[in-house]
């Protein structure tokens, strides 16, 4: 096949490196692009640029941020003594957009998975119970595991609910309401919503 633009190939195996982005997504969006006024493709490079020059993880719940605290860490209008523990960044915008919860989070990174050989130090737990330990400001009274409820979510919360019983903080999980096998990111508003309000002892 003969190329008519070395530039526009380029951009098209570039677009096609995003996850669910197969070639002829990627074509269609390289044109569409090629179409938008200069302007507009510009914001977007920056934008894309920016993503790797200015954000950064919060030292204290490992979300992302560009600010250190993240702006819910340093919230004076978070709990401050309950932390959800979440796999995920994409977890906590979906909890978030509930507005049910107003305590802070505590980010993963990961879950226990063996067959892919991610083990408990792979993950941040490590930093959990240094966080709960070692928390001057205000007693952690309550940890909500909101994790994904298949095989690896479930053996990450049990792995956590050991390292954390010493500390005598009370553990708590988001409701079942949630179908087995499904991540939270396709879990809508509502049902995200009832299973924090009927959430029950680890």
């Amino acid at each position: 096949m003969q190329i008519t633009s070395e530039t526009l190939e380029r951009a098209v195996e570039q677009l096609a490196r995003l996850p669910g982005v197969g070639r002829k997504s990627a074509q269609r969006l390289a044109m569409h692009l090629l179409k938008q006024e200069k302007e507009q493709v510009q914001a977007l490079a920056q934008s894309l640029s920016d993503l790797k020059e200015k954000i950064l993880y919060c030292s204290v719940c490992y979300a992302v941020t560009d600010q250190d605290p993240c702006p819910i860490c340093s919230s004076a209008k978070r709990r401050k003594n309950v932390i959800c523990v979440v796999e995920d960044i994409r977890d906590v915008y979906v909890i978030e957009k509930t507005n049910e919860f107003r305590g802070t989070y505590h980010v993963l990174g990961g879950v226990i998975s063996p067959l892919d050989d991610i083990g408990p130090d792979d993950i941040r737990i490590k930093e959990l119970v240094r966080r709960i330990s070692e928390e001057k400001e205000e007693k952690v009274d309550e940890v909500i595991l909101a994790l994904n409820p298949d095989a690896e979510g479930e053996a990450t919360s049990f792995y956590i609910n050991k390292m954390l019983k010493p500390f005598g903080v009370s553990i708590t999980r988001i409701a079942h309401g949630i179908p087995m096998g499904t991540e939270l990111e396709f879990i809508d508003e509502a049902t995200l919503s009832k299973a924090f309000a009927g959430r029950n002892a680890f």
